[in-house]
């Protein structure tokens, strides 16, 4: 006869083995370097006591000295009452290298994510694959990768940056929606510091190879900086509220006015400003949470709320490269623009731009191509947009940033707004004196009304009040393309 007692006791004492991980040494480590182990990780960021473990007693080999689990502990919990799916990386075993079973393990939380099309949260410090046990665990990266990209746009996928990552443990966060990273302990590299100085003879350290300024100010794959592990947490919670279908809470009221809107934006045209506090005005408050905050400055991108709707933002801004588009804006932009898209997010575009910049330095960036990317981002999607033309609105970039030719739902401008080929100055140095005339040179907003490319001139201080009224008319637009496969932006 079974005794249930001692099979109870033999599974409590088999989980107390699985839940210290790497055991107390390698614990206490991971708590001097001012991290967490992956279990509080995930206890920090879901609701307390909703955790549910998936996949605990998983391992390679019973002869294997490492504990169950493979490295990685995957299950699904709540955060604010919304389901997630999460999986943390335990760095205290075998540095949360990545094997053939703790691959299986993670594409098959991903696949029961995608069937209940509920968000995945990675919290990710692995040392990459897990080289003694060869292709088995590239192919464990490849049945990652392959959801990673199969549930783009079906499931929001989100990766915090905990530690160390480098191989293919990079690859797959860079296939999802956001990376967050957390100041002095995020790192991201192909390969880490000591191959490279035996390979190129190159002395680099980590923090210079792969660390936050890389990848949040430099190369623009990190779209959240944290100070520590705590407020990466908040992010992401903040972050999840933005990913979700949601409605109108109230009614339209006095406060809606912006009385000094207007005031914010220099009626010179070549006097630089700061859109961000023109956004918070115009959005709920404290709403407005910046996505790539420290890449390409140029362009503003992000989240807010309107009467409670999420909304995605995309605004030029004048404070930096006098709100001009280069490459790494129009990259920004495009990608941003496309996750809201994907997750039926309307877009507000605030738009006071002087062009795409020319010059040797940009075409041989590609600007031609990665500004195409912007051109096709917004032509494609159907979700609400609507624009409201600030300041300038010039050349090839006034077409870009979602005008009606591109499938803008409602274009709004300002009175003060400029709308033409190009500016004044550099019209002057292009044709002749009797030739300025020309109603090519036009800026007049009304003249751009009267060709219909503009829907209406508004008072800037309705300008609240006006984008609610028309995500309020356009909440239920229905809006199919072509039937096709895929398109094929120009990457």
């Amino acid at each position: 006869m079974i005794d249930i007692y001692k099979k109870l006791e033999e599974l409590q004492q088999r989980r107390k083995i699985v839940f210290r991980g790497g055991g107390s040494k390698k614990n206490t480590e991971q708590h001097r370097k001012g991290k967490l182990t992956a279990r509080e990780r995930i206890d920090t960021l879901v609701d307390e006591g909703s955790f549910i473990e998936l996949y605990p007693f998983m391992k390679k080999s019973e002869d294997s000295t490492d504990p169950p689990g493979e490295g990685v502990v995957v299950g699904y919990a709540t955060i604010n009452q919304k389901p997630i799916y999460v999986f943390a990386h335990d760095f205290t075993v075998r540095g949360g290298s990545l094997g053939e079973l703790q691959g299986k393990k993670i594409a098959s939380m991903m696949d029961l994510a995608a069937k209940t099309k509920v968000p995945i949260i990675g919290l990710n410090e692995s040392a990459g694959a897990r080289i003694q046990e060869g292709v088995t665990a590239l192919d464990g990266y490849g049945q990652i990768f392959y959801r990673n990209v199969k549930y783009s746009g079906v499931i929001p996928q989100i990766s915090i940056i905990l530690g160390p990552n480098a191989g293919g443990a990079v690859y797959s966060p860079a296939l999802t929606d956001f990376i967050i990273m957390v100041k002095d302990i995020s790192q991201m590299y192909i390969t880490g510091p000591k191959v490279i100085e035996a390979i190129t003879k190159e002395t680099v350290s980590a923090e210079e190879l792969g660390g936050t300024y890389m990848h949040s100010v430099v190369n623009g794959n990190c779209h959240f900086l944290a100070t520590d592990e705590l407020e990466a947490f908040q992010i992401t919670t903040k972050l999840l509220t933005f990913i979700k279908s949601t409605t109108m809470s109230k009614q339209l009221t006095n406060k809606d006015y912006c009385g000094s809107l207007s005031d914010l934006v220099p009626s010179e045209s070549g006097k630089t400003y700061d859109v961000i506090p023109i956004i918070e005005k115009i959005v709920d408050d404290g709403s407005f949470l910046e996505v790539h905050k420290f890449f390409a400055k140029n362009i503003v991108v992000g989240f807010a709320s309107m009467l409670g709707k999420t909304i995605g933002v995309v605004s030029n801004q004048p404070k930096h490269m006098a709100g001009g588009i280069d490459s790494n804006a129009s990259d920004k932009a495009a990608r941003f623009i496309r996750f809201c898209d994907c997750f039926d997010i309307p877009i507000i575009t605030l738009e006071d731009v002087t062009g795409f910049y020319p010059g040797i330095r940009y075409e041989k960036e590609g600007i031609i191509r990665h500004g195409a990317k912007l051109v096709y981002a917004f032509a494609e999607a159907t979700v609400p947009k609507i624009t409201v033309i600030l300041r300038k609105a010039y050349g090839g970039a006034f077409v870009a940033m979602n005008s009606k030719a591109l499938g803008a739902d409602l274009l709004f401008a300002w009175p003060n707004a400029e709308i033409a080929v190009m500016g004044p100055e550099s019209a002057s140095s292009v044709f002749e004196t009797d030739e300025k005339d020309n109603q090519i040179l036009t800026t007049s907003p009304y003249y751009a009304a009267a060709k219909g490319m503009v829907d209406d001139i508004i008072d800037p201080r309705e300008t609240r009040i006006k984008l609610i009224q028309s995500l309020i008319m356009l909440e239920h637009k229905k809006e199919t393309g072509p039937n096709r496969k895929h398109g094929n932006i120009p990457l």
